[in-house]
């Protein structure tokens, strides 16, 4: 049994014209918990401003919130998940994402007090424990090392034990063949032939190079389970401020795929030159419904919020009934 003091959390929803989730923690407190609940709060999709303190002017030795001051014998924070008043998307997440923003504090408890994290029924969390590496539980867990770090926001390979992990959902093997290397092929050729991205391609089979071996054996997309294939143009003029890397984001597709279209050696562009924007089947085309949010939408389709907004030139998070969005495939 695991003897400890009570951590006590108040939840809130502030009226102040804001927008995203805080944490409130006692001055005589580290912002340990406080940290870590904003990072598992993030993993849900909604926006966190930041984890802080805040001093009683009138005695600045003392803490501002009475709830803080009043249980000096435990560790009290405050969580505000969104703003009542946002003018953002804080009101769609609190109404619909509850659930995993009341969650996201329960996995940041058990990872501060070092226990396992049991989620609900169906829940896609994983426990890092001794001995695991993020290649180890991606093959375990039928995902890849880049969509667990992408679903978590990692930005390197390293694990601590009792660390909770989103699993991003992968239905890849329910949708894929296999194809064996010839002479004369490529990753293009081959990427083409299926409907894919070089890059989807080489992700699909965690391929690190372009390089290939005859009788390699690749995991391909059934070209006949491609959904709708869209890009919002064949040919792009090319404009003062645009890289290929821009030009790549805004269309969905990949740098390489535009070089190779084009047959560009490198990644020098000229004002006013015409570019050839291979298909890209390698996005959804998805029509929002009530109850949806950018959220949802990414974690049913094995993506980021970030990607979705970027694909679609999104600012915020709002989203509107019947609207069309392209999802990015992972």
């Amino acid at each position: 049994m695991i003897s400890r003091k009570i951590t006590k959390t108040i939840s809130s929803v502030p009226s102040r014209g804001g927008d995203g989730a805080e944490v409130i923690y006692s001055l005589r407190n580290n912002d340990t918990l406080a940290k870590r609940i904003t990072n598992e709060i993030a993993k849900t999709g909604q926006n966190v401003r930041k984890y802080f303190q805040r001093r009683l002017p009138s005695n600045p030795s003392k803490d501002y919130y009475y709830l803080l001051r009043d249980t000096p014998n435990n560790e009290t924070l405050i969580v505000e998940y969104g703003f009542a008043d946002s003018s953002g998307d804080d009101v769609s997440m609190i109404k619909n994402n509850w659930e995993e923003l009341a969650e996201a504090v329960v996995r940041a408890l058990a990872l501060y007090i070092g226990v396992p994290y049991d989620g609900p029924t169906g829940s896609n969390y994983y426990t890092v424990k001794s001995g695991d590496t993020l290649w180890k539980i991606a093959n375990a867990n039928n995902t890849s090392v880049d969509a667990i770090k992408k679903a978590n926001n990692l930005t390197s390979n390293s694990l601590t034990v009792g660390q909770v992990l989103l699993l991003p959902s992968d239905d890849t093997t329910q949708s894929t063949n296999t194809y064996t290397v010839k002479t004369g092929d490529s990753l293009w050729k081959i990427a083409n032939q299926y409907n894919m991205t070089v890059s989807a391609l080489k992700q699909l089979n965690n391929l690190t190079s372009d390089s290939l071996q005859v009788g390699q054996v690749l995991k391909v997309k059934d070209s006949g389970t491609s959904s709708n294939p869209t890009s919002p143009s064949n040919t792009y003029t090319v404009v003062s401020g645009d890289s290929l890397y821009k030009i790549a984001n805004r269309f969905g597709v990949s740098v390489s795929d535009i070089m190779l279209a084009n047959n560009l050696s490198n990644s020098n562009l000229s004002i006013g030159q015409k570019l050839v924007i291979p298909s890209n089947t390698s996005n959804n085309v998805y029509t929002v419904v009530s109850g949806d949010s950018l959220y949802k939408i990414a974690q049913r389709f094995n993506t980021s919020v970030q990607a979705i907004q970027r694909l679609n030139n999104l600012n915020t998070t709002s989203l509107s009934i019947g609207q069309k969005l392209l999802i990015p495939n992972s």
